[in-house]
């Protein structure tokens, strides 16, 4: 969860109380808490729905499984892109009216995902969900730190946090009812009452402080912008299709290379030279914020390839429904709820990289329990692993973000948060687009390999295949009963080989994992009772 953009809070002289909380304005700031829960919650749940919905996207708009991966991958570059930007919207336009709009967006864009008629408007629908949904969290949890007095914000950050806690547990198994009992496009239907109800709370409920209605913003950096969202939209483009078309040897992808090395370039040499634009560089001086981008973008490929592919595998390998899937992988959010209240209170008397360490590990570990599946297992098998990644990942989130923020001035809070949330967007979006290559590649190679022991005249092939096929022979004939059961054990070796790769990337995973909990020493020991930053997740 992105962390809020607390800069401009304690940078802003003081304001009567009334312009400080709602609640003097006669509003009850627990009313705000929910107004702003609401779209947050929306944009979640989305993101843990619609991982369970891919392979009945993938068959109901005639593309491959790897194709509808694009769903997810499409709406995480928006949302980076957005990301840097949602400060300078805010100021200039006013921090209500900006939400207002960014949750009419998604809400609209959510209808547009559910009626879809192709491959291609659903992905465009997508990339306008993203740029709707990137500026949801860190507006939503700036607005809830400044209607409560500083001794209340505790309190409302956990109930906030309690609620975007809930969505991971429901997402997976409400997807895979909804999809398996009605359709895949109800998956992204469900968020239209949630947008409305949420604008109309956020209308009625939610006001801009003082230093909001009279802020003085500069000009926006056009051309930063532009050339982030060239860079982040021809990488994303590379890794998605690059596969299909054999990578370096099509055309295409040498020009989309090269104009992603030239605009990455140009941006960076802006950023760096143009403190004023859309994103500071120089905060990258910072050691610790060097560090935790650099955790951060590793984190977003390892949480989202699990959240990519192990609902894939149980329902592409295993032949699960979609519903089943998500009942099978919701217990991780049952792990992150009873995780975050320890690490809260375990958060303010230990050392975060122990913390961070520790939680990286015990992921690393579970990825690669993970990895040693096969084609027996129940639906309990992996209960235990999955239900510990999420209480896992309740050790990384919050000590990530309080360690990268740690020595980082409040003026430029807003700059810092912008930009380690859009690294670890792209960081997700570009793990997923690896683990879908790496599935493909790895099945190829391990269908090869297997094929080799298996020679037709081979005794133990010629042994299976009789026996299947005078099961065969009394169902559609003799005369079909030999090649019969020859496309049943090729069927097999499909089965035996996309397991085989699903294995290989959930090890792979596991070991970037385990470097991450090595790489946590690089930060600088913290000082002592650091406070995590309001918002973490």
């Amino acid at each position: 969860m992105t962390t809020a953009t607390a800069a401009t809070i304690a940078a802003a002289p003081a304001a009567p109380a009334a312009e400080r909380y709602p609640l003097s304005q006669g509003v009850n700031p627990w009313l705000v808490t929910v107004s702003v829960m609401l779209p947050t919650f929306m944009e979640v749940l989305d993101t843990a729905i619609a991982s369970v919905a891919l392979p009945y996207i993938a068959g109901s708009l005639s593309a491959s499984t790897s194709e509808a991966t694009w769903v997810l991958t499409s709406y995480l570059v928006s949302n980076a892109v957005i990301l840097p930007a949602s400060n300078w919207f805010a100021r200039r336009f006013g921090r209500k009216r900006f939400l207002l709009t960014c949750v009419i967006i998604f809400t609209i864009a959510s209808f547009f995902c559910g009626a879809a008629p192709s491959l291609a408007i659903i992905l465009l629908a997508r990339v306008m969900q993203g740029a709707g949904g990137g500026a949801l969290q860190p507006l939503s949890q700036s607005i809830l730190l400044e209607s409560f007095p500083p001794a209340k914000r505790a309190a409302a950050m956990a109930a906030y946090g309690l609620g975007i806690v809930v969505a991971p547990v429901l997402g997976p198994t409400l997807g895979g009812w909804l999809t398996d009992t009605y359709s895949w496009r109800y998956a992204f239907y469900i968020n239209i009452p949630v947008g409305v109800l949420a604008v109309i709370m956020i209308s009625r409920f939610v006001h801009d402080p003082h230093y909001i209605k009279h802020a003085k913003v500069g000009a926006f950096d056009n051309i930063g912008f532009g050339l982030l969202a060239v860079w982040t939209g021809c990488l994303q483009v590379v890794l998605d299709k690059g596969q299909e078309d054999d990578w370096f040897g099509a055309l295409w992808v040498r020009w989309a290379v090269g104009t992603f090395v030239v605009t990455l370039a140009l941006w960076i040499w802006r950023s760096w030279s143009n403190p004023k634009g859309l994103v500071d560089l120089h905060i990258l001086k910072d050691r610790n914020f060097r560090t935790g981008c650099f955790m951060i973008a590793l984190l977003g490929m390892c949480i989202y390839i699990t959240i990519a592919i192990l609902p894939l595998y149980y329902q592409e390998v295993m032949g699960y429904t979609a519903f089943a899937a998500g009942l099978v992988v919701g217990p991780r959010g049952v792990g992150s709820f009873v995780g975050s209240p320890i690490i809260g209170v375990l958060g303010t008397r230990m050392d975060n990289r122990k913390l961070l360490s520790l939680g990286f590990l015990g992921f690393a570990v579970c990825a690669y329990i993970f990895g040693s599946v096969n084609l027996d297992i129940g639906p309990f098998t992996l209960l235990l692993p999955i239900t510990l990644t999420g209480f896992a990942l309740s050790f990384v989130f919050v000590p990530l973000a309080t360690l990268t923020v740690a020595t980082i001035p409040n003026p430029q809070m807003g700059n810092a948060t912008g930009l380690f949330n859009m690294l670890r967007n792209i960081g997700g979006s570009v793990g997923i687009a690896m683990a879908t290559t790496a599935l493909i590649r790895r099945a190829d190679l391990h269908q090869t390999y297997l094929a080799e022991h298996l020679a037709p005249s081979a005794p133990a092939l010629q042994q299976k295949s009789a026996m299947i096929a005078a099961y065969l022979g009394h169902e559609i004939g003799r005369a079909g009963a030999r090649p019969g059961s020859f496309g049943l054990l090729y069927g097999q070796l499909l089965q035996q080989s996309a397991m085989l790769a699903y294995i290989d990337v959930f090890r792979w995973t596991a070991v970037l994992a385990l470097f991450c909990a090595v790489a946590t020493w690089l930060f600088k020991k913290p000082p002592k009772h650091l406070k995590a930053p309001p918002g973490a997740h």
